[in-house]
């Protein structure tokens, strides 16, 4: 497995925005070839994205759709660019 953390510091408004299109979202990202899981995690100063998949291109190709959905459905809640890490599954708890 694969996940990708994507690190949004453009305040709560962004968190508040997906929420609000949380079916979008959830069709967008399990779409994606290879999805296992997806996670919103709710920060003081913005949100954190954790996308899992079967292989690195789920994961790679979740960060390019994610980015453009945001870009064109939150267009007022894009702030800087999310700080992305990725990486291989070592150890699952699930």
């Amino acid at each position: 497995m694969y996940a990708t953390v994507r690190t949004y510091s453009a305040g709560p408004e962004l968190a508040d925005g997906l929420v609000g299109k949380a079916d979008d979202v959830k069709s967008l990202i399990s779409g994606i070839d290879g999805f296992k899981a997806y996670y919103l995690v709710r920060t003081d100063d913005g949100a954190v994205s954790i996308s899992v998949y079967e292989n690195e291109a789920g994961a790679a190709e979740s960060t390019t759709a994610a980015a453009a959905w945001i870009q064109e459905n939150l267009p007022g809640l894009v702030g800087t660019t999310p700080r992305v890490s990725a990486g291989e599954v070592v150890i699952d708890a699930a």
